[in-house]
């Protein structure tokens, strides 16, 4: 949606296929960066999207055995020092709305791109879709697959990702939150298991992270004693645990990290999850695909003017531009599986609280060390800004 804004402002004729009806799914993955805060307002639409239901998010805590400790702060960003909890289909929404303002721009709901089409010469150019009148021949003179880590235009062009690891699955749930309850965003450690909470204003948003492929085992057991596990690890949900009524409840996402040696084909291009699924750790799946779609935007405005399809080398210097950042950012993620995740998981499964430990207490003391995080996570590494023209 992204890049069907930035190309279609920049007079570039697109169309975006859209498989479902609408935006109203829980995409679970909703933090909104500095780093996408920073592309809103280079676009004009800051002010819009501050007057969608959020929760800002300045600082990232923990909860251990002996209280609340701060492990991220975002205070000290620049220009927006916090992250944004937004509804992903309100975010889609407001693209969606501001890219059909331009005349260059379509947006065709309910469409599946199913398959890739080809030339003579094996060249993309175009896609057969599911549409709600049967199949169609979409023609294009590049195709972006931007449908996620299961993608099927990845699939159709037979490209096949590399599996660099995850140790975790996450179960997702939500709960209702009270005015009572505290005001932050937390990790909740433990052995075996450990929980993030999301706080989405008028209900907690909660990941219980569990060891890769028990997904089975954690289901075998009755509901009741999930809610009691819940209870036992955050003490003041005991009033609301009985809002989850079964297993139905409980949502499984398969955790996966992976990339692509090479984004691309003569006519096609993955960027986002279809190129690189990132790790939920830092919620930072979302923002690196609007890095993506700013990178191309950016460079594709200025390529698709010129006559014929844009060659492999405009594909591949897309690539080029964003592959670093996601090397880094995926090493990142990487260590911390290996080096904390891992070893947490491979414990027992314990309700205990954590104690924070004497090193870490001394060193989230320093402001720098809280900051350093947050300015990873929030601003990333070769921030792309909004370089295309306005037509």
């Amino acid at each position: 949606m992204m890049l069907g804004l930035l190309l279609a402002r920049a007079g570039i004729a697109t169309v975006v296929l859209e498989k479902h009806g609408d935006f109203l799914r829980d995409f679970r993955g909703d933090t909104v960066h500095p780093s996408t805060l920073e592309i809103l307002a280079e676009l004009g639409l800051k002010d819009k999207f501050d007057a969608l239901p959020q929760t800002r998010v300045q600082q990232l805590d923990a909860m251990f055995a002996d209280g609340i400790h701060a492990v991220g702060d975002f205070r000290s960003l620049r220009p927006f020092p916090y992250m944004a909890l937004v509804p992903q289909w309100d975010l889609l929404d407001l693209l969606a709305t501001e890219a059909q303002g331009h005349d260059d721009f379509k947006l065709c709901m309910r469409h599946e791109a199913t398959a890739l089409l080809h030339d003579a010469n094996g060249v993309v150019i175009g896609v057969l879709a599911k549409s709600p009148d049967g199949e169609i021949q979409v023609n294009a003179d590049l195709v972006v697959g931007c449908d996620g880590r299961h993608s099927l235009l990845r699939a159709a062009a037979g490209l096949q990702p590399t599996d660099l690891g995850a140790p975790m699955d996450v179960l997702w749930f939500r709960l209702a939150r009270l005015p009572s309850d505290p005001d932050g965003t937390y990790g909740v450690p433990g052995y075996g298991n450990f929980f993030v909470m999301l706080n989405r204003g008028e209900y907690w948003q909660i990941a219980s992270v569990i060891a890769k492929g028990e997904v089975e085992q954690w289901r075998r057991q009755p509901i009741e004693d999930f809610r009691s596990r819940i209870v036992r690890k955050v003490a003041f949900l005991a009033d609301r645990v009985d809002g989850i009524g079964s297993w139905d409840d409980v949502k499984l996402l398969q955790v996966r990290v992976d990339r692509l040696q090479q984004w691309h084909q003569p006519g096609l291009l993955l960027i986002g999850d279809a190129a690189h699924a990132m790790s939920p750790i830092g919620g930072v799946g979302i923002n690196l695909a609007i890095q993506d779609a700013v990178a191309a935007g950016n460079i594709l405005a200025q390529a698709m003017r010129a006559p014929g399809r844009p060659g492999e080398s405009v594909l591949a210097s897309i690539q080029q531009r964003r592959l670093l950042p996601t090397r880094i950012i995926q090493a990142l993620q990487v260590f911390i599986q290996r080096r904390v995740i891992a070893p947490a998981l491979a414990s027992q499964v314990s309700d205990k609280p954590v104690a924070l430990p004497r090193v870490a207490r001394l060193l989230l003391g320093f402001s720098f060390i809280r900051s350093l995080p947050a300015r990873i996570i929030g601003q990333g590494f070769r921030r792309e800004h909004v370089r295309s023209p306005h037509r």
